[in-house]
């Protein structure tokens, strides 16, 4: 397993917890040496001196507090198993200072976006959160419990944000993929529309075609029914004007 990189959130020297001799059976268990204890070899405070062991005691607590807070971490090198904790030495102005610096230069040297959706500076804000909170507990560990609640807040926020937008991206996607589809089918029914207007505008024409040739067939045969009744009628006035005469020449008397 590869040490894990470089982080603004200050830690102290890692310590080898254990490792696997290299001589062993096929069958056997590795054997983990793990370190001793060191002994406190400081005196023993005298009865008249309680606070000194008050302030041990509370620096222990805040230890374990900063601990729970910012969890140990811990890797695998060859066969030998590291574990490095965050260091509970106290911060000076300096060391804020030094940290302010240091987040520039890390944003600068790994090419973090100012503005938008950055995994890389949310990384190293975190990285400088943490460290903060480190800082606090060592003076006050009730604040740094409640930075953390701030800081698991912040964290869930994001995360819930950050699944509203993957969400939402998913949708868009989906949503523009059935937009295509419909395009795609509206399109193939605008093309059906016009070829159907297209064939009724056709069978217009034949109809248009079909009742002109009936008008003018009509036109034709009525001019001709006009005709053939206007020579009947003369021909019937003719006839009628030489019944006519014949009927006066009989009627009227010879002299």
């Amino acid at each position: 397993m590869i040490p894990p990189a470089e982080s603004l959130l200050k830690f102290n020297n890692p310590v080898l917890v254990s490792k696997t001799t290299d001589r062993k059976s096929p069958k056997g268990r590795p054997l983990r040496v793990s370190p001793q204890q060191p002994v406190d070899s400081s005196p023993v405070p005298p009865p008249p001196k309680p606070k000194s062991a008050s302030l041990e005691a509370t620096k222990q607590e805040n230890e374990e507090i900063l601990n729970a807070i910012l969890p140990p971490r811990e890797w695998t090198e060859g066969n030998q198993l590291w574990v490095q904790s965050v260091s509970s030495a106290p911060c000076t102005r300096t060391d804020v200072m030094h940290l302010e610096e240091l987040l520039d230069t890390k944003l600068q040297q790994r090419q973090a976006r100012d503005t938008g959706i950055c995994p890389i500076r949310r990384e190293l804000y975190s990285q400088c959160f943490d460290e903060l909170i480190r800082q606090v507990t060592i003076n006050c560990a009730e604040r740094g419990l409640l930075l953390l609640r701030v800081r698991d807040e912040i964290q869930m926020t994001i995360a819930a944000y950050q699944t509203l937008y993957e969400s939402s991206v998913t949708f868009g996607i989906r949503k523009a993929f059935q937009a295509e589809q419909g395009k795609a089918d509206v399109k193939k029914r605008i093309s059906d529309l016009e070829n159907e207007k297209q064939d009724l505008k056709n069978q217009l024409n034949e109809q248009k075609a079909k009742c002109d040739a009936i008008e003018k067939r009509e036109n034709e045969r009525r001019q001709l029914e006009e005709k053939n009744h206007t020579e009947e009628i003369q021909f019937l006035k003719r006839a009628n004007q030489q019944l006519k005469t014949q009927l006066e020449g009989i009627i009227t008397p010879k002299k």
